[in-house]
This record gives structure tokens, sequence and C-alpha cells, in this order.
């Protein structure tokens, strides 16, 4: 998860802040508690993303995420998500979900979701930018659709005065609406949440803002007078920090799959650049490019074919998936005498 793929330079030191408030496999630990949590409680997983580029255009990265985790839920725990993006990437996030195996449904007008037979479902909850209209549909899901666990993967978290950024200091007014209240009330009704992030400024980097105004300038002075810096101030309860978002979604997924025994719970490579695919062919950019390049963070999704790839023959390997010298399932070193 966090060998310096986009060769940014920031995972190595973001990745030892955590260690110091989070030790251990944050992957592994984040999958206990889906685990755990789905386990404890009946409503679905909700999931938010999307981070705007110029434009307000939504990048590749955190949605294709987004659909993966929900796929592994779905297939390993039985369990609905809904993924909640801003209302103009609802086009995108549809795309995506499709892209990913899934069918994306809209949410339910009663909050209600009932298992559909034979169907992989995935619901996609939108929310206007305004702070009225967005704390409007946050305690519909909240209320009613009563959910299990938060996560939030490469969202936008606002700093300590309540503003949003871009991690090089762009200001995101106007463009992202505000989703860290929902995070704040859910801890309130006892939701255990997740963050996963790659820079600092997404939701659930609060666990170590102090840590990263050290690290990074521009954490704790964009540049601009009066807005403070780019460190996210919102935490949650378990973080994943990542070289790229989407990565970490990935270990999220290989945690789950090897926690479940379940090697279908994670998806085959040319699924995900599949998913990578009809993300930019309808609305989203890959956030070095800032086009409609099928690529995340600059790597592009045939890079990512072969990351996946590699993955998941080790985890089909960590699971016995593998034939012995006479033709027998399992690795036949670790039980020879």
């Amino acid at each position: 998860m966090v060998l310096d793929y986009t060769g940014v330079g920031n995972i190595g030191p973001i990745y030892d802040a955590l260690q110091k408030k989070q030790q251990g496999p944050m992957c592994m630990k984040a999958a206990e508690a889906v685990i755990a949590q789905v386990g404890e409680r009946a409503g679905p997983v909700v999931i938010v993303t999307g981070f705007p580029e110029g434009g307000g255009v939504p990048e590749t990265d955190g949605p294709v995420g987004a659909a993966f985790i929900a796929r592994a839920i779905f297939l390993g725990l039985q369990r609905e998500s809904v993924i909640v993006v801003d209302e103009d990437w609802r086009d995108m996030m549809y795309a995506t979900c499709r892209g990913a195996g899934l069918t994306p449904l809209p949410l339910p007008e009663s909050g209600i979701i009932t298992p559909i037979p034979y169907l992989r479902p995935v619901y996609v909850a939108t929310v206007p930018k305004d702070d009225a209209g967005c704390a409007k549909v946050c305690d519909f899901l909240l209320d009613t659709v009563d959910p299990s666990l938060l996560i939030a993967i490469e969202r936008p978290g606002c700093n300590d005065r309540g503003l949003y950024h871009g991690l090089g200091g762009r200001p995101l007014d106007g463009l992202v609406a505000d989703m860290d209240s929902f995070f704040h009330k859910g801890r309130r009704k006892g939701l255990v949440s997740i963050g996963i992030g790659d820079g600092g400024n997404e939701l659930g980097m609060g666990m170590i803002a102090d840590e990263l105004r050290q690290l990074f300038p521009k954490a704790r002075d964009t540049g601009v007078p009066a807005r403070g810096g780019v460190a996210a101030q919102t935490a949650t309860d378990i973080l994943i920090v990542a070289n790229v978002s989407n990565w970490g979604a990935t270990g999220l997924v290989a945690a789950l799959s090897c926690l479940l025994e379940n090697q279908a719970v994670f998806h085959e490579a040319e699924l995900e650049v599949r998913c990578i695919e009809a993300c930019v062919a309808n609305g989203g950019v890959d956030g070095m490019f800032m086009g409609p390049e099928p690529a995340t963070d600059g790597i592009a999704a045939e890079e990512w074919r072969g990351l996946l790839h590699t993955f998941r023959m080790t985890i089909q390997r960590c699971l016995g998936f593998t034939v012995g010298w006479q033709g027998t399932m399992g690795d036949w070193r670790q039980s020879r005498a």
C-alpha cells in the first residue's frame, strides 16, 4: 500500500505518522472492523467518495475503489452498500459501479433496502452541495437508512477552519458537499468509521492532522491568506493510507478476501481496468493527467492490471489455491515432514 508508485514522495512519512497513532496492519484492522460491524448491525454500509478536480469534475481515484469495496462486502458478507457522491457525479458513479460488476440502483424513498435475488446491487445516493440540502440527505441516511458502518475513500476533508482544498492548496469552495458533518453525526450515533486517503487532505486524515502540519508546509498553510492549511481535521476510527487511495481500497478488499477465506471477494484485474475505463467514459478524469484518460493518479489502467493480477495470485496462494507436486491443492512445503 505504501510503495511510492507515483513518485510524489509523501506516503512514507504519512505512513510512519499513522503507525505512531494506529499500530499494526491497517488494512487487516479495517477489514476486521467491517466484518464485526456488519455482523452486529443490520443496515447497509455507507461509502462516501468523490474528489473534484478543475471545474468540479470528479477524479477516478475514489469512485473506483468505492465500487470494489461495495462489491467485496456484498460477495463476502451478503450486505448491500450505499455509495454517496455529489449530485453532479451521479452518472459517473453509476457507470463506475457497472464497470465493477455491480448493478447500481437509486436508494429507495423509504430508505429500506431489501435483498434482491439473483442480482449484485449497489445503491447510489446523491447530495447537493449546499449545506442545508446536504444535511437533509445525511440525516435521512443516518436516521432512516440506519447504516452499519461508514467509509470515506478519497473524499475531501475540511481543515480546522472548515474549508476544503486540493493537495496543493487549491480552494474547493462550491465544488464539494460537506460530508464531514455526516461523519461527526455518525460518531455520535455510535457508528464505526473508516477513512482511506493518500495525501492528507482527505476525510479521515484528522487522526494525524498535527503530524501532517509538521511534515508538509502546505498542510499547515496553503499560501492563501486566512485559509489555513490543507490538512484534514476530521478523524475516522480507523485510517488506511496508501500511495493511491484506490490502492488502499485494494488492500481492504484483499484483507476481506483473506479473513473470509473467499477468493471471489478479490476481483479480477481485467474488471478493474474495465471499471476505470467506464469511469472516465462517463465524466471521470485522472487526477494526475487531469483528462479522461484510463488511469488513476497517473498510473495507467494497464499498469493497474499487472499490480492487481500479482496481488490476486498472492491471495490465491495464501488461501491454498496452488497445486502441489503430487497434484493436491495447497502448499506442500507447509505439510512435509
